[in-house]
């Protein structure tokens, strides 16, 4: 799924909404990771959930939870995960993910929470 392809008139309104749900994500990874764990950590676009933040399989499921919880049915992360093969999903960035919960919202969501 591409989601350079989005840009346009809307673009500053989508870097708002981006950096949004990243601080959303951080802030769900600190609580499932720990907080001292995280502490020195930058949780960025770049950032890689296996090697960066080192999210153990259990830990992946309870961000897939909180997802849910947060966006609600919106965002099928589990379905977007379907989508892709072990190497996608080991090597997978953050902003992966924080792109396409962005796409996944309604306009009208992501424009009153901006």
């Amino acid at each position: 799924m591409s989601v350079q392809a989005t840009a346009g008139p809307g673009s500053a309104g989508r870097a708002e909404n981006e950096t949004r749900v990243l601080g959303e994500i951080s802030e769900d990874l600190r609580e499932i990771i720990g907080e001292e764990y995280v502490i020195d950590m930058d949780i960025a676009m770049e950032s890689t959930f296996s090697h960066d933040l080192e999210l153990e399989s259990i830990e992946f499921v309870a961000l897939a939870d909180r997802l849910r919880e947060r966006y609600g049915e919106a965002v099928d992360f589990v379905g977007f995960l379907a989508t892709m093969d072990v190497d996608q999903v080991i090597n997978m960035q953050v902003g992966e993910v924080v792109r396409f919960i962005v796409n996944s919202l309604p306009v009208a969501a992501t424009a009153g929470l901006a």
